[in-house]
């Protein structure tokens, strides 16, 4: 193993001989300087793993010495040592990102431990994230066996996701293999579960079922509406929960997270479907019944998302709350993200402000149909960090900051999620069949029966017949679904792309988060 690399910067270095000679025989190597301008040359020109810094020196201070070292190795690890320990010394020197702080006189062991806590960190923590998953591994499994309810999937999904997020910090592809295979193998259960369940949660009179879309304002919204107190209901579109986890911290530095919940996506998982049965609460089905001019089928022109606002006021009026103050704001575009932005305030005067973002669904799409993308955003670990690059830079995240120090509650949530694709099956459908790679519905479809979750009759599962004897079919799994012309050439160009409208843990368990101010 190579050499730890320590430079150590104090004017009264010789006085710590004794402390440099601990440090080799512990394994390190340790170059000294007694001043700032010196060190930062050999940084400049040299691979160093910890810089160790007084901060009382003349010419140039220690915390100047930082800034310089920080301006051109941001990530390397700097531990400043001081005699004086003002409350503005030590805020300024972690406001410069400084990794540790000693007071001097320092000793040789707390000097070491500091090292090892910087050094040793990344792999003790990987270390015990692998253990600490091998002994979850056999729970998850027998949670997998015991015929889980739907309370029960959410659970493990949500543990899947935990492990899968903790195992980041691990540097073993082996253990990452064993739960990406546990997810795959869960996959294929929850496919089965739905199948078996999925038309009984839809039936009215079965009266056991999940919250799903159709269900979501009315459980997980209007309950938190209070006079006085500004509720926005925040949807960002194709928003997985491992997505929702990795921009968590984001929120809560603003928010109090009061509840993370989840709930079921209806199928398909698709914007238009989803979407609307959200606002309309109803199913799609119903919504056609009753806005027979709004609603649109796959095949029809025109815009299939247009009418959310009436159906939700219509959905608000249902339920005996027509007379709140309500604003509907849906951003497609950055313009109208600023607008947002900039308008943020005046929304404090009504009871519920809705907000549909629409970010997350045009990455997985633009990721599609972009080379680069693909490459940004190659597997799930690559998605997470977009999407939180994204939400941290973005305008929703500046202006929800604009009002973090109002009395306002916000729910969360998204329409559905997504699922990174990789088996390719072979589906044969006459011209009027949909182009959607995750469900297709048409007269004539051809398919092998075991790869997908198929209903010959819509209205059992509260979809509308686009046309007569039309039957819907879902993707299971991994699973995308071709044609067989031009078969190879779609099945490369669409294999490891984010695609969504079938039957996966990822697509249908959705987080739905109630936050309120800190204040």
């Amino acid at each position: 193993m190579a050499l730890v690399k320590i430079i150590w910067v104090d004017d009264e270095i010789e006085s710590l001989q004794s402390q440099k000679l601990f440090l080799e025989n512990k394994g390190y190597e340790v170059q000294t300087f007694t001043n700032g301008f010196d060190a930062i040359d050999y940084v400049k020109e040299n691979h160093v793993d910890v810089v160790l810094i007084d901060e009382s020196m003349p010419g140039i201070t220690g915390l100047e010495t930082l800034a310089k070292i920080k301006e051109m190795k941001q990530s390397l690890p700097v531990v400043l040592i001081t005699k004086n320990e003002t409350e503005n010394l030590m805020d300024e020197a972690i406001g410069s990102q400084i990794s540790d702080y000693l007071i001097k006189p320092v000793n040789p062991n707390q000097v070491w431990l500091s090292l090892k806590k910087i050094i040793d960190n990344k792999r003790l923590v990987a270390e015990k994230t692998t253990t600490a998953y091998q002994q979850q591994f056999r729970h998850l499994f027998m949670a997998l066996n015991s015929n889980p309810d739907y309370n029960e999937w959410m659970d493990i999904y949500k543990k899947l996701v935990y492990w899968e997020l903790e195992m980041q910090k691990s540097d073993s592809p082996e253990m990452q293999e064993v739960l990406q295979s546990q997810k795959g193998e869960a996959n294929t259960e929850f496919f089965k579960f739905v199948s078996r369940n999925y038309a009984s949660w839809i039936n009215p009179k079965s009266g056991d079922g999940p919250v799903m879309s159709h269900s979501l304002v009315q459980f997980k919204v209007l309950p938190h509406i209070e006079k006085g107190t500004p509720l926005f209901f925040v949807l960002i579109d194709n928003l997985r929960f491992d997505q929702w986890r990795a921009i968590q911290p984001i929120f809560a530095e603003s928010f109090r997270i009061l509840e993370e919940d989840s709930f079921y996506s209806i199928l398909p998982t698709a914007t238009q479907y989803a979407r609307n049965a959200i606002f309309a609460g109803m199913l799609p089905m119903e919504i056609e019944k009753k806005f027979p001019q709004q609603w649109k089928n796959d095949d029809e022109e025109g815009g299939k998302n247009l009418h959310e606002e009436e159906f939700f006021r219509a959905q608000l009026k249902r339920f005996g709350k027509g007379d709140l103050k309500v604003s509907y704001t849906k951003v497609l575009n950055n313009h109208a993200g600023l607008e947002l932005m900039n308008n943020i305030h005046n929304l404090l005067n009504n009871d519920i402000n809705v907000i549909v973002y629409n970010f997350v669904d045009m990455l997985s799409h633009a990721r599609t149909e972009m080379e680069v993308l693909k490459e940004l955003a190659g597997d799930e670990m690559s998605y997470r960090s977009i999407t939180t690059s994204w939400f941290e830079h973005s305008p929703l995240h500046q202006a929800l900051k604009k009002i973090a120090d109002k009395n306002i509650r916000i729910v969360l949530a998204t329409d559905h999620g997504s699922v990174r694709v990789k088996t390719p099956y072979k589906v044969i459908g006459d011209k009027q069949t949909t182009t959607n790679l995750r469900y297709k519905h048409g007269r004539n479809l051809n398919y092998e029966q075991k790869e997908v979750l198929a209903y010959r009759e819509p209205k059992e599962i509260g979809l509308p017949s686009p046309t007569i004897n039309s039957s819907f079919i879902f993707a299971k799994e991994d699973g995308f679904l071709c044609y067989p012309n031009n078969y190879n050439h779609y099945v490369n160009y669409y294999r490891n792309t984010f695609q969504h409208g079938g039957v996966s843990l990822e697509e249908m368990i959705v987080p739905v988060i109630k936050m309120e101010s800190k204040g």
